[in-house]
């Protein structure tokens, strides 16, 4: 899955999360044959899983061309409805096969509905997928995901900038943000340019932060709501603040407004996950002036890395649904184990896989001259193998929606340990059950 929009991963839908998490019931799936000759598979966006399922398609067609693959396009929002409203129903008739869930949905999924998937353990190896993906997809023993696209981050920026500032690609190496906002700061000054794009109703920024630190809103159980006490949810919060009041900021109020800051030359980084460099890309007079490094860590936490994740899915097979046996075996032979189709994909999508043998292939080891050469994949694959694991939850949404009050009541001057202990009681209030 790749998330395109900063804005569906902020606002998709928190109440309807919410009603996928107030139920501990499991559907009461409909009593059919597992066999078909038809797989229908559910995703959203043209230009990414739509295009990976395709392809996905035809190479499973060269073995298997009785069997008729059907895609729907979807929005995302109208997936999470349609899941939400047939698995509290108790029923999955005209659901798909197949369906792609964003990592920070699919624990409230897992957890709330325990029998609606199938068990897919027997087609994903473990070993073979970079670990921080089990954290969302594996109850007990057993896996109901296969993990698809990585959401691991990097920080992309403007090379002619940061060399007319006197930076080296050596010194973007492995940064704090401390060093980040001092290197803002010079380019600035410098330069004229801001540093980044910030929108403070998003908190994608805090969340990368959190993740690179091994910390999330909620306790390792999933459920305990931990913001008033968490020390690296303060020091995010710190270095956000920081930042909002470094003097190099672009605020922006959209994802239209965040894309042309970057594609027009306003801003020098881009700190994001990786799908970000296919609208980064679309920009192809500044071929050659972009680079990729390493994701800043927090300063002075112990666990902070230089690695985190944003975004990112798998795809599940609902139960119940005819056909079933061909969808885990259309999964097996392709995003479960294809090498050749990942090569495909990082060619047609710029696809960074969580299949660990896609960084083998022939285009992860090539230099992509949009971005001075460097061979992106194989670096993000590396990143990618030191996202550190953390377990989501069920109310990643909800509780956002109430900590975007509290940072920006921060921001504005409030003080911080007030404001999370406010977010702190108001989100035990909503995601009590």
């Amino acid at each position: 899955m790749k998330m395109k929009k900063l804005a569906q991963l902020m606002l998709c839908g928190a109440t309807a999360l919410s009603m996928a998490a107030c139920s501990s019931s499991a559907p009461k799936t409909t009593e059919t044959e597992s066999t078909s000759d038809k797989v229908t598979v559910w995703a959203w966006d043209e230009t990414f899983n739509i295009k990976a399922v395709e392809e996905a398609k035809a190479v499973y067609a060269k073995e298997n061309p009785d069997v008729e693959i059907e895609v729907v396009t979807m929005s995302q929002d109208d997936i999470v409805q349609k899941l939400n409203t047939s698995l509290s129903s108790g029923k999955v008739d005209g659901l798909p096969n197949i369906v792609l869930i964003e990592d920070y949905r699919i624990p409230g999924y897992l957890q709330s509905y325990p029998d609606a998937f199938e068990d897919l353990t027997s087609i994903v190896n473990e070993e073979d997928f970079m670990s921080y993906k089990f954290a969302v997809n594996k109850i007990d023993d057993k896996i109901y995901g296969v993990p698809f696209d990585s959401g691991v981050t990097g920080l992309f920026y403007r090379t002619d900038y940061f060399e007319e500032a006197g930076f080296t690609a050596e010194d973007m190496k492995n940064i704090t943000w401390s060093e980040y906002i001092e290197m803002g700061k010079k380019v600035k000054e410098v330069t004229g340019h801001d540093m980044l794009t910030m929108d403070p109703s998003d908190l994608g920024l805090i969340r990368m932060m959190l993740q690179s630190a091994d910390s999330w809103y909620l306790a390792e159980d999933g459920k305990t709501v931990t913001l008033a006490d968490n020390e690296v949810l303060k020091k995010a919060m710190e270095t956000y603040k920081d930042i909002f009041n470094s003097g190099f900021t672009k605020q922006v109020a959209d994802w239209d407004s965040f894309v042309s800051a970057f594609q027009n030359g306003d801003v020098a980084t881009v700190p994001s996950g990786c799908w970000i460099a296919s609208s980064i890309t679309k920009a192809e007079d500044l071929s050659g002036k972009w680079a990729i490094a390493e994701f800043p860590r927090l300063d002075d936490v112990k666990d902070s890395k230089n690695a985190s994740s944003i975004g990112g899915g798998g795809w599940y097979v609902i139960k119940g649904v005819p056909g079933n046996e061909q969808a885990i075996d259309f999964l097996s032979k392709t995003f479960a184990s294809n090498d050749e189709l990942m090569d495909q994909l990082a060619k047609d999508i710029s696809l960074v896989s969580t299949l660990k043998s896609a960084a083998n292939t022939e285009t992860y080891k090539e230099g992509v001259p949009f971005f001075s050469d460097e061979p992106i994949f194989e670096n993000f694959s590396k990143w990618a193998s030191e996202v550190q694991p953390v377990n989501y939850g069920l109310h990643t949404y909800t509780i956002e929606d109430i900590l975007t009050e509290a940072v920006q009541a921060y921001v504005q001057g409030g003080d911080l340990d007030k404001a999370l202990d406010q977010a702190q009681q108001q989100a035990e209030g909503a995601v009590a059950y």
